[in-house]
């Protein structure tokens, strides 16, 4: 399964990437991280130490020539061999249950399109999309996006062709208005499979009525143990909370596989 993880900047939704990913590793699922998200901090929140960091794709301007060329550009760049070039392995953030072989982590960094004034990023985000599109659409392997905050990478079309969409936010009104759009953004685009996870949510939280907003999935309350630590270590992961975080990601699932049907 192909999952794309969006939401308001700040809302969690790179902590639940790190989650989701690990959770389906250490149950026997070999899975791509994909950082697509500006920040780039998806490695450092799934354990890995700033160094061990491959260089994001997109400052790969050797690589980008290489396949895409320049002035006329090929948007069809044969990208196959990409994802075991470019990426790095990622530990397991907790323990293995008896029995089950623990499946492979792997983290591409694909690095942020052009800003304004930054030059022309054609090239480089015409590999990103058809990098992009080979793990959605070619690769068996179960695969997580975290996307740029915000709603922009929709209007590019980057999760068209993905499985389901988590859309994470906090119980605020502004972060939840993100995610109605989003999720209204995203339904225009025909990803009707999406879910809703709140994140840092008190007991007993109610939801506005929000056209466009998800459905439910899953509410993560506040980490007592993720708090206690963050001034400390840029992972999220092997937290005290990890067997809660588990079955609230194995609830994300089961309602995204049972929509998916």
């Amino acid at each position: 399964m192909k999952l794309a993880i969006a939401g308001k900047g700040g809302a969690g939704k790179t902590s639940f990437a790190a989650w989701l990913a690990d959770y389906l590793a250490r149950q026997g699922k070999d899975v791509w991280l994909v950082d697509a998200d500006t920040a780039l901090s998806l490695g450092q929140a799934s354990g890995l130490d700033r160094a061990q960091l491959p260089a994001p794709l997109v400052q790969r301007e050797d690589l980008v020539q290489e396949r895409i060329g320049a002035g006329m550009i090929h948007l069809s760049p044969e990208v196959g061999d990409l994802p075991e070039a470019l990426s790095v392995p990622v530990p397991l953030g907790g323990s293995v249950a008896p029995g089950v072989t623990p499946g492979r982590k792997r983290l591409l960094v694909m690095g942020a399109v052009a800003n304004a004034g930054g030059g022309c990023a054609c090239a480089a985000n015409a590999l990103l999309k058809a990098l992009l599109a080979h793990l959605v659409l070619d690769r068996k392997e179960w695969v997580v996006v975290d996307l740029e905050a915000g709603v922009e990478h929709l209007g590019r079309g980057t999760v068209m062709s993905v499985d389901a969409l988590a859309v994470v936010s906090e119980p605020s009104l502004r972060a939840l208005s993100t995610g109605a759009e989003i999720g209204r953004l995203a339904a225009e685009m025909g990803l009707a499979n999406q879910a809703l996870v709140l994140n840092r949510a008190p007991e007993g939280t109610t939801l506005p009525d929000l056209p466009g907003l998800p459905p439910l999935a899953a509410a993560i309350p506040r980490l007592a143990g993720l708090e206690a630590r963050q001034i400390e270590t840029t992972s999220v992961l092997g937290l005290p909370e990890s067997a809660m975080l588990d079955g609230l990601c194995a609830r994300f699932l089961e309602q995204v596989e049972r929509r998916r049907k």
